[in-house]
């Protein structure tokens, strides 16, 4: 495969996966913050403003994502099961989404692959 298959254009093989990785990495982040949004406890809906979505990769290459709430209750409200919550809003709104998403994470981490190297 040359590099000019690549569709970021780059010949670097290395970058252009490191790209992809980075790409579906915060698209995976980005689904799961919105699945876990529309399941988090709503009153005025800070807590659901609050949602964020990052990556970053660190100078070994390797990338990370994370999905976080920044409220000072939204722990809590992620822990406490016996708190009541309007339909469809639950406590561990975020890991819920996380593990219940899982599969979807990967496939789109895969696309981005898959569309990075011409597959």
């Amino acid at each position: 495969m040359s590099g000019s298959s690549f569709r970021s254009g780059r010949g670097n093989p290395a970058a252009a996966v490191a790209a992809a990785a980075e790409r579906g990495a915060l698209l995976g982040a980005e689904h799961v913050l919105q699945v876990a949004k529309s399941r988090a406890p709503i009153e005025e809906a800070t807590l659901e403003r609050s949602g964020k979505a990052t990556v970053e990769t660190d100078g070994a290459g390797q990338v990370r994502s994370a999905v976080s709430f920044d409220t000072p209750y939204a722990a809590r409200q992620h822990e406490e099961l016996d708190w009541r919550h309007d339909d469809g809003r639950q406590a561990k709104y975020l890991e819920s989404a996380l593990t219940g998403e899982a599969d979807v994470v990967a496939r789109l981490l895969q696309r981005a692959l898959r569309e990075e190297l011409g597959g």
